[in-house]
């Protein structure tokens, strides 16, 4: 198999909601002259992730139809597959969720959060189906796993796997806190274990483990691609905004371990 060239939107906070559109756009843009074939973004990027210190506009279903389609028809005109980082209306129900949007600019489909942090109780609601997706980009098979599930559930990313995913892309957004470790380096032994189950997530699965931050100051995790053997392929550094490009080998994804799994 051929080798694929991923991006990784490592951008900054947006402002307000339109500028999220905005940032995103020129995201695709960047990837696009990079030749990378898909890119990803970081958690609930459009319209911005509701943490208690960030100030996002509340849920609306119309703003994010219009943000959809105009990123959808940037990823057209850019032939870039895009794996957006969004949250979703459902009725009464707010969803964290990733859209998929083909390199033609149609629509995949989406992937909702189904295991939400603690933190995220009464701000959004799990999804109703506990469903693992996959999609394609040419000869890529990928899966997505938001953020605390990717970290502390490992199922969500083997069941990816599983179905065949050389690749599962991991938005987050992970922010400092007060006393928190400032690394300088991935998976510094002073740091939180995020980094460190990182690595878990891609060798347990031998699969690519692509994980996307915001860009933040002292951020205790950055965005960086995992090889299939756990090892670090490449990683942003910490706190610089823009877009990560890596080039994986799909056919050192073989997804074993994840297939020898007895359930």
């Amino acid at each position: 198999m051929p080798q694929v060239r991923i991006a990784l939107a490592n951008l900054r906070f947006p402002a307000e909601r339109d500028e999220s559109v905005a940032l995103a756009m020129g995201a695709i843009a960047d990837a696009a002259r990079e030749k990378a074939s898909v890119i990803c973004f970081p958690e609930c990027f459009v319209p911005g992730y509701r943490a208690p210190h960030t100030a996002v506009a509340p849920p609306d279903a119309a703003f994010l139809d219009r943000a959809w389609d105009a990123i959808a028809r940037a990823a057209g005109t850019a032939g870039v597959a895009v794996v957006l980082g969004t949250e979703r209306v459902d009725g009464e129900r707010l969803l964290i969720s990733a859209l998929v949007i083909n390199a033609d600019g149609t629509r995949a489909g989406f992937q909702d959060k189904v295991q939400l942090d603690p933190t995220e109780d009464g701000l959004y609601v799990p999804a109703a189906s506990p469903a693992r997706h996959v999609f394609h980009c040419g000869p890529l098979t990928f899966g997505v796993a938001i953020c605390h599930e990717g970290w502390r559930y490992p199922e969500t990313v083997r069941a990816a796997a599983r179905q065949g995913a050389h690749l599962v892309f991991h938005p987050h957004y992970h922010w400092a806190g007060p006393g928190d470790h400032r690394p300088s380096t991935f998976g510094e032994q002073a740091n939180t274990f995020h980094e460190k189950a990182a690595l878990c997530r891609a060798a347990e699965n031998t699969c690519y483990f692509a994980s996307v931050n915001y860009a933040s100051d002292g951020s205790p995790t950055t965005s960086a691609v995992v090889s299939p053997d756990g090892t670090l392929l490449t990683s942003q550094p910490y706190g610089k905004d823009g877009v990560l490009v890596a080039d994986i080998d799909l056919d050192a994804a073989t997804g074993l371990l994840a297939r020898r799994y007895r359930e």
